[in-house]
C-alpha cells in the first residue's frame, strides 16, 4: 500500500526522474514558460517552487542548494538576480499550470508550466499557431473549391 508517499513516479527510476526535474526547472528559468504533460508539470511545480524559495534567501548557502539542481551558472545568476526579486513580496505560488488539451499521438493531456509574472508568452503563442492553422485550412479549403468546376468541364 502506499500510505502517505507523496511523488509521482512517472514511470522512471530514482534517477531519471531527478534528472527530468531538473531538467524541467532548467527550462522553466531559462524560458519562463514550458509546455509538458500534466502529471509532468504538478510534480515540477513542487521543484520550482523550493528552488525559487532558495534564491529569495540570496546568500552564498542558497545558491549553492539551488546549484546542486540547476548546473547552468547563467541560469541560476538570472534566478537569482531577476526571477526571485519579483517574488520578494510573495509567499508561495510562483508557478502556474494551465491546462492545454490532450497530445495527438498518445492522448496524453498537456499543461503549461509557467512562472507567475512571466504569462502569457506560451499561451499566445499557441494561440496565434492555432489560427494560422485555421487560415491554411480555409486557403486549401478555397483551392479545392476553384479547382474543382476545372475537373468537371
Amino acid at each position: 500500500m502506499r500510505h502517505l508517499k507523496s511523488g509521482r513516479k512517472l514511470g522512471r527510476t530514482a534517477s531519471h526522474r531527478k534528472a527530468l526535474l531538473t531538467n524541467l526547472a532548467t527550462e522553466v528559468f531559462r524560458h519562463k514558460s514550458i509546455v509538458t504533460t500534466t502529471p509532468k508539470a504538478k510534480e515540477a511545480r513542487s521543484s520550482i517552487e523550493r528552488l525559487i524559495t532558495f534564491a529569495k534567501k540570496g546568500d552564498l548557502a542558497a545558491r549553492r542548494q539551488v546549484l546542486r539542481s540547476i548546473r547552468d551558472k547563467a541560469i541560476v545568476k538570472e534566478l537569482f538576480e531577476t526571477i526571485a526579486p519579483k517574488y520578494a513580496e510573495r509567499n508561495g505560488g510562483y508557478t502556474r499550470i494551465i491546462k492545454i488539451g490532450h497530445r495527438n499521438g498518445d492522448n496524453a493531456s498537456l499543461a503549461i508550466l509557467e512562472l507567475v509574472g512571466f504569462e502569457g508568452v506560451k499561451a499566445q503563442r499557441l494561440e496565434k499557431q492555432r489560427q494560422d492553422r485555421k487560415e491554411r485550412e480555409k486557403k486549401a479549403a478555397e483551392q479545392t473549391k476553384s479547382e474543382e468546376p476545372e475537373d468537371n468541364e
